[in-house]
């Protein structure tokens, strides 16, 4: 989980402030100490991190915070404040075009993830903003780019416009003027990346760039490189003007440091951080939220978001009434577990739970392959089947068993699981709610699992 490292020290030194029912101008300066090596370790660069330090400092021995009824309360609102600020105040939208197709150039390295970046960030605004990207293979040099371009953008559905092994500039020109033809109302050039900044790839960049005029120039850097990133965005930066960042990776990196500099370094701000592998795993980056998380106060507004993207109001409706009649189904429970994969890991999730809550989830994992199993199960069913389980004998039991390459024993498992959550449903729809929770359902829950395991 990104910034776990940091949000561990973070709260210890607030734990220990929280202990103290005034605190003194000794008291807050030793806890700076502790948060200053707390930032320093999580790759954070020395300048940014001496200049953090002496703003908090600064603000929280101030007569207003040490003579408050909750000074430690106070302290930690002042560095929500600054690591919100830090990171850029406010959330950074992309430019759009007034007339015809916006055009995002992705630039980057190789190694940080950039086509697929480009793809993802195409599929995000079909999905979020309806837009209608276009996106252009512009990287003739290395080896399989315009494939595995071609590749995700067939995975997303997205149109792909290709000329070989062409002059790049040329082929950014003529994929703007196939969007304007074909209705398209941005395009995303996924240009040539190098292992280093160099001379060759500037000057073949700022060629592009003269030609098109794109309306955002976007750097694409591994969050994981820790300070490599920060060097990486002042270098492109300096010699092309980007307009913002895209930090990949960032779920795998425990540090966060590149995330808490580069704004600093740079003064361009992060739009956009991928979460994930998957192709729907990325969304744009919000100081404030990053700033709670990372204090351990959860980010309840993109859970709200990620539960909203995944929900269906005419299932809810359907679902609710049958709970409220007790009518809860396999069907349903096949239909939830569904709705449950589309919101990613729990431990992603666990990041935007506050305080306890999510570090109980923290680690936890949707285990895929108990969860296919039990799909398998389900889907090897009669419509019958799902929605009377309670007619299934010991042969259609091993007819459903054989139709999904598994045992009996894994047909009872989920049979025993869903007689659980039924006799659970039965008792909330007359209005108790059991302990059920945590002792059966939250412990033994088919596909479900965690490094603690939550099977």
């Amino acid at each position: 989980m990104a910034f776990e490292g940091l949000s561990e020290k973070l709260n210890a030194t607030f734990k220990r402030l929280r202990g103290k029912g005034r605190l003194t101008e000794n008291d807050v300066r030793e806890a700076m100490r502790e948060v200053r090596l707390a930032l320093l370790e999580a790759d954070v660069s020395y300048k940014v991190v001496k200049e953090f330090v002496a703003t908090v400092t600064e603000r929280a021995i101030g007569t207003d915070v040490l003579d408050s009824l909750t000074p430690a309360q106070q302290v930690i609102k002042i560095v929500n404040e600054e690591l919100t600020n830090l990171m850029g105040g406010g959330t950074a939208k992309l430019t759009m075009a007034n007339n015809g197709p916006t055009v995002v150039m992705m630039v980057g390295l190789q190694g940080a993830g950039k086509t697929t970046t480009t793809a993802k960030l195409a599929g995000l605004m079909r999905r979020q903003y309806t837009k209608r990207p276009l996106l252009a293979a512009c990287d003739v040099y290395r080896p399989a780019a315009i494939e595995q371009l071609k590749v995700v953008g067939g995975q997303l559905e997205l149109p792909v416009f290709e000329q070989g092994q062409g002059d790049p500039v040329k082929i950014a020109e003529n994929a703007i003027r196939h969007a304007k033809d074909h209705g398209s109302d941005m395009v995303f050039l996924d240009t040539a990346g190098r292992l280093h900044v160099d001379e060759t790839l500037m000057d073949e960049l700022k060629r592009m760039k003269a030609a098109v005029h794109p309306n955002e120039i976007l750097l694409v850097v591994d969050a994981m490189t820790g300070q490599d990133a920060v060097n990486a965005a002042s270098a492109f930066d300096e010699a092309l003007g980007i307009d913002g960042v895209i930090l990949t990776k960032l779920d795998g990196d425990a540090r966060g440091g590149a995330a808490l500099s580069i704004r600093a370094a740079t003064g361009k701000p992060i739009k956009f951080v991928g979460t994930g592998e998957k192709l729907d795993m990325i969304e744009p980056f919000h100081p404030d939220r990053m700033a709670s998380r990372i204090l351990g106060m959860g980010d309840m507004l993109s859970f709200i978001e990620k539960a909203q993207a995944n929900y269906d109001e005419k299932q809810a409706a359907k679902l609710e009434e049958k709970l409220r009649k007790n009518r809860f189904t396999l069907q349903d429970y096949y239909d939830q577990l569904q709705q449950l994969r589309g919101m990613g890991d729990l431990s992603q999730l666990a990041g935007m739970m506050p305080g306890n809550l999510g570090r109980q989830l923290q680690g936890a994992t949707i285990d895929e392959k108990a969860m296919a199993h039990t799909e398998a199960i389900i889907l090897s069913m009669t419509p019958l089947e799902r929605e009377t389980p309670q007619i299934l004998n010991a042969s259609r039991k091993k007819r459903i068993a054989a139709g999904c390459g598994l045992e009996v024993v894994d047909v009872n498992r989920l049979l025993k699981q869903f007689d659980m959550m039924q006799q659970l449903t039965k008792q909330m729809s007359k209005g108790r709610m059991p302990g059920m929770i945590g002792k059966g359902m939250g412990s033994k829950m088919h596909g479900f699992g965690r490094k603690k395991r939550f099977k």
